[in-house]
């Protein structure tokens, strides 16, 4: 009885990828494989980080999520939609919602509100519910108060908190991140990434995001590490973060507060595996 229930409430695949391979320029002499067999599942509600360096092919697989891309083999598949499927791409599209480095690049509108409304008005939302969506995706990102600024007043969190607005107006099942945080301050990143979490907790959103900052994946739930096109790691962030050598190898660096107790265990201290955060590594000094 206990098993047939756990079944019951596990989570299904939302995106599922199958030995997808994408490859620029193909029968060119600049001709490069960014994604070299990719096979990997991320399910409903799941907040998952993809890591790597510039090159490994974490943007490249962000693009095929929502059929931006198209596979040179293999395949890409979005609630069980077929990405290569030209007449499901318009059903796709509306499942994920899409954020971007720089916010200026996304906000097109004078007000607030209005930028909010774009998405859904081109998707042919009717007006009542336009209306509706707008005032639960500022809502959800703690923005009510500013729906009639103009965008250019906001700081560069507040705006990126605008863009994520946008997205979920359309009312996504999956929110997928290219490097939001990437021109914010150390604030902004806080106010973005609180966001973000808040998102995948109260309204159980999908979240993938992309990063280079160590402490944004520690808050996912599952972290995929990409190297040369490949998926080389996956795990929970303290299953990848504790081993601070294969990380450094890639080019990728590891929390602060793991990297400490790294340097501490290496030093000879006996600090136990898998420390994460602060209070952690305290107790474990103490000790």
């Amino acid at each position: 009885m206990l098993r047939h229930l756990l079944i019951e409430v596990e989570r299904l695949d939302f995106i599922r990828c199958e030995n997808l391979t994408h490859i620029y320029n193909q029968g060119m002499e600049n001709e490069y494989k960014a994604l070299d067999n990719v096979s990997l599942s991320i399910k409903e509600g799941e907040f998952v980080t993809i890591l790597g360096t510039n090159g490994s092919g974490k943007s490249t697989l962000a693009k095929h999520f929502n059929a931006l891309l198209q596979p040179a083999s293999g395949k890409c598949f979005v609630g069980g939609r077929d990405t290569s499927d030209e007449k499901l791409l318009w059903d796709i599209r509306q499942q994920i919602g899409m954020v971007f480095q720089n916010p200026d690049n996304q906000i097109i509108a004078a007000i607030v509100e209005d930028d909010v409304a774009f998405g859904p008005e081109n998707i042919g939302m009717k007006p009542s519910l336009i209306k509706e969506h707008v005032a639960s995706a500022l809502a959800a990102v703690d923005m009510e108060d500013y729906r009639s600024f103009a965008p250019h007043l906001l700081s560069g969190g507040q705006k990126q908190r605008i863009a994520i607005a946008g997205a979920i107006a359309m009312n996504p099942q999956c929110l997928v991140l290219d490097e939001p945080t990437a021109m914010l301050d150390p604030q902004g990143r806080l106010e973005v990434m609180s966001t973000v979490k808040q998102l995948n907790h109260d309204h159980s959103i999908t979240i993938i995001n992309i990063t280079h900052f160590m402490d944004e994946a520690a808050l996912a739930d599952r972290v995929i590490v990409m190297d040369k096109g490949k998926v080389v790691k996956e795990g929970t962030p303290r299953e990848i973060f504790s081993d601070a050598i294969s990380m450094k190898r890639m080019g990728l660096d590891v929390p602060v507060v793991a990297e400490v107790a790294f340097r501490l265990k290496d030093r000879g201290e006996n600090i136990p595996e898998g420390i994460m955060t602060t209070e952690e590594l305290v107790n474990a000094l103490c000790q």
